[in-house]
């Protein structure tokens, strides 16, 4: 090769590296941070000090919180507004986080939409069904996207199982699901007194375990039965530490009844650990998503223990999966994080709140 062709390798490159280097720096988020009082923005924290998120304002108006940010994260007072709408006021971000009580969810999106500006909420969507009725018809009135995100969205495991029974037909139809969810309890494993106080609080949470951990169930069954509601939801629940939560639920026990399937939600704040597994049992076969990674089976031949494989990057975390919805790579309206999904979630709490309340199977209409 003469001195240049190689010159012209070199430079063909050189144009790629800085041509990749410009769409990664396009692709990379700007967000605006609406609440800092839920402990999942500790995650998105810490996106924003790997560079892979661009935060360019955070509204909250608790001043213990911001100087607790601003010490640990080196922010600048720049950054911080009293309220969200003065936050949109000077920036037009690409989407709206929502880090703060479920209750207040409605009006970050009452906020945002109007701005043309997406959300996406931390789970589960809102506390009542007329408040998820009002999030909706706003998101189609702006044409805005109203993501809910959960953690075990990104589980290589549970994706692995939506697959393999949905798409590869392993183990047949559906026939019953059991998901566990929960720990020791927020103030037990030391959650902040910011978290804790809006945590336990009905009007701002919409209820105790029963809430916390209720939506992950109902989130993935919802998503297995392809959209489809439950026929009716009973349900039980415990407070077995009121000096502990004496407002909410401790520990909870919700059962789905579908035409042809069956599934049971058990939420609580009183497992002796850290739990989300997700079980389905289909006619031909049986799958587990033991955790994040992984996955144990059944058929005729025994037990498998095995390792879920990795997911793709768009579909790896929260912020890769919203950059590809805002960038119309993925259409969220059949997933996890989508509205329809995280709608039909928040009537099936409603519905469980309400059976746990009057000891009676609550229809689904």
């Amino acid at each position: 090769m003469n001195l240049q062709s190689k010159f012209g390798s070199l430079l063909t490159i050189a144009l790629s590296f800085f041509l990749f280097a410009a769409v990664s720096a396009q692709t990379k988020l700007n967000v605006a941070i609406a609440g800092l009082s839920h402990d999942h923005i500790y995650l998105i924290m810490s996106s924003y000090q790997k560079g892979e998120v661009n935060i360019l304002g955070i509204a909250e108006s608790n001043p213990v919180l911001i100087e607790r940010f601003k010490k640990r994260y080196s922010l600048p007072d720049s950054l911080f507004y009293n309220n969200l709408q003065a936050l949109l006021k000077k920036h037009k971000p690409d989407a709206v986080l929502a880090y703060n009580p479920i209750a207040e969810h409605l009006s970050v999106v009452e906020t945002a939409a109007p701005l043309g500006i997406s959300v996406m909420v931390e789970k589960p969507l809102a506390v009542t069904v007329k408040q998820a009725d009002r999030i909706a018809a706003l998101a189609k009135q702006y044409n805005i996207k109203v993501l809910t995100n959960y953690e075990t969205t990104w589980y290589p495991s549970n994706q692995e199982v939506y697959q393999d029974i949905k798409k590869d037909n392993k183990y047949g139809s559906v026939r019953k699901m059991i998901v566990h969810d929960g720990h020791q309890g927020p103030k037990e494993i030391g959650v902040s007194s910011e978290f804790l106080g809006w945590l336990t609080d009905p009007e701002k949470n919409g209820g105790g375990a029963l809430v916390d951990f209720g939506c992950y169930g109902a989130n993935l069954m919802t998503w297995m039965m392809d959209g489809k509601a439950p026929k009716s939801v009973s349900a039980i629940t415990h407070q077995i530490k009121p000096d502990v939560y004496p407002k909410v639920d401790d520990d909870a026990t919700i059962l789905l009844e579908y035409g042809d399937a069956t599934g049971i939600i058990e939420a609580s704040w009183n497992w002796p650990f850290s739990i989300k597994d997700f079980e389905v049992f289909g006619d031909k076969g049986y799958v587990q998503a033991v955790n994040d990674k992984t996955l144990r089976s059944r058929s005729n031949a025994g037990y498998n223990l095995y390792q879920a494989k990795p997911l793709q990057s768009a579909n790896s975390s929260s912020l890769s999966y919203l950059s590809a919805v805002l960038s119309g790579q993925i259409d969220s309206s059949k997933d996890l994080s989508g509205l329809p999904n995280n709608l039909l979630v928040v009537k099936i709490l409603e519905a469980a709140k309400l059976s746990a309340k009057t000891g009676k199977k609550v229809d689904i209409k």
